[in-house]
């Protein structure tokens, strides 16, 4: 047995990390974020399906579990159903941590026995359960859990932090993994980072299920680029909305959503102007297709000074039918 635990440490990657799985009561959205010392965690530990639940596999980690986890849970298992599966059939469970989530809320966390310490988790509201590979426990909307930690004090602070914080499921996730480092973090330090929130019901297209997929592979401070790019993910979530508003000829709602894009990019630190001159730019056409002419031309002024290939490519608009053609002139003059 010894001999075999020592082949699977050295079969399998070592993830220390602190991650969080949760669900939004309000919303019914599920949700994943991680960070660790180790390169693109995002690659292997968050798991996430709209309408079926989400994973973090994690410590000597077998990703196995993600996709097998969420299997399991399509097919009607609850989240302590699922993982007690997972670990039943798994030789190498000791050195296992894992949270799992349903569509539910039903959640699920355990911690191997032989996993590097410091080394823990919570589940809400949770009730233990013995198990012969480690600390299994039980409960309601979000769990917790880490190892290889700089102390003991970690995932209590995770657990506080989220359920003390405002926002929508990815803002409170943020706070947990922020709250994780200010307790002490991954004993190495920090290296990558990432957060999936995907709807409550699937609409059979999972690349439009997916609310935030957002991922830091290498970095001095993942935490603050997660959160950059959750806050810029934002701002193209409105952008996608007032694409599809063009698409449907409604000038009103792509008005809306651009400037709610423009809004948020450009309260945001270290956006590229090229970025926000798009989202100023789809403004401006949004205003022109409601016959405000005079309002649009100042922002397709300014899109044209924060990136001049803007003008090269409004003619191209026209052709398309996305800009009247008589307007084309006028616009392009902007200075």
């Amino acid at each position: 047995m010894k001999k075999l635990a020592l082949l699977l440490l050295l079969a399998t990657p070592l993830h220390a990390t602190f991650s969080i799985v949760a669900r939004d009561p309000a919303t019914g959205q599920l949700g994943v974020a991680v960070q660790s010392h180790w390169f693109a965690v995002g690659q292997i530990v968050p798991w996430a399906e709209a309408g079926v639940g989400a994973v973090a596999t994690q410590s000597f980690v077998d990703p196995s579990y993600g996709k097998l986890g969420l299997d399991l849970l399509r097919a009607g298992k609850s989240a302590p159903e699922t993982l007690r599966a997972l670990l039943g059939g798994d030789a190498g469970c000791e050195v296992r941590q894992v949270g799992i989530i349903d569509a539910s809320g039903n959640v699920a966390t355990f911690t191997g026995s032989k996993d590097i310490i410091a080394a823990g988790a919570i589940a809400n509201a949770g009730t233990p359960e013995s198990n012969k590979c480690g600390a299994l426990s039980v409960g309601r909307d979000f769990a917790v859990q880490a190892n290889l930690m700089a102390n003991d004090k970690v995932w209590p602070a995770m657990a506080k932090a989220y359920a003390e914080s405002k926002g929508d499921l990815a803002e409170r996730m943020l706070a947990a993994l922020d709250a994780a480092q200010a307790a002490g973090g991954d004993i190495r330090g920090k290296q990558s980072a990432a957060l999936i929130v995907v709807n409550v019901k699937t609409s059979g297209r999972s690349w439009q299920d997916r609310v935030f997929d957002v991922r830091v592979d290498d970095h001095a401070e993942p935490l603050a680029e997660l959160r950059r790019l959750v806050t810029l993910q934002r701002a193209y979530n409105h952008m996608n909305a007032g694409d599809l508003a063009v698409e449907h000829k409604d000038h009103e709602a792509a008005l809306r959503e651009y400037s709610a894009a423009e809004a948020i990019a450009g309260k945001t630190a270290g956006v590229p102007k090229s970025r926000i001159a798009e989202m100023t730019y789809w403004h401006a056409v949004a205003l022109v297709n409601m016959n405000r002419m005079n309002e649009a031309l100042p922002l397709f002024s300014r899109a044209f000074a924060m990136e001049p290939s803007w003008r090269e490519l409004t003619p191209r608009l026209a052709k398309s039918g996305l800009l009247p053609e008589d307007a084309v002139a006028r616009i392009v003059a902007a200075r």
